[in-house]
């Protein structure tokens, strides 16, 4: 599968045309066509596995696991979120937020009644 192969069904999982996508990362609408025959800028690249969070590697066909490697700061928890809308992207995201939130909370009070003794 090629990046432009890629990049079509990840844009027709999210139900929005190659054009839009592209014109919504600041491309031309034909940027992504023009890779059927040529390979993109890393720079590029990136912005699209940003906008469709998923990976280069993935984008690139060396991995079929399109979920991104968790930045530094952003602990070991990965999802595939690809098949999601953004509405929907966010909502889990939030959930997320809040167990993590729910799960500070219990270790600084086991932390204060370990203090304590």
């Amino acid at each position: 599968m090629t990046v432009f192969d890629r990049i079509k069904e990840l844009s027709d999982k999210r139900g929005i045309s190659l054009q839009k996508a592209a014109t919504e990362m600041g491309f031309s609408e034909n940027l992504f066509y023009q890779w059927k025959s040529s390979q993109p800028k890393a720079d590029r690249l990136e912005k699209v596995a940003d906008y469709f969070h998923v990976s280069t590697d993935y984008l690139l066909g060396r991995t079929d696991d399109p979920s991104p490697a968790p930045k530094s700061d952003e602990g070991f928890l990965r999802l595939n979120m690809t098949d999601l809308t953004d509405e929907e992207r966010k909502e889990v995201e939030k959930d997320i937020d809040d167990i993590y939130k729910l799960a500070l909370k219990k270790i600084q009070k086991r932390r204060e009644m370990m203090n304590r003794d």
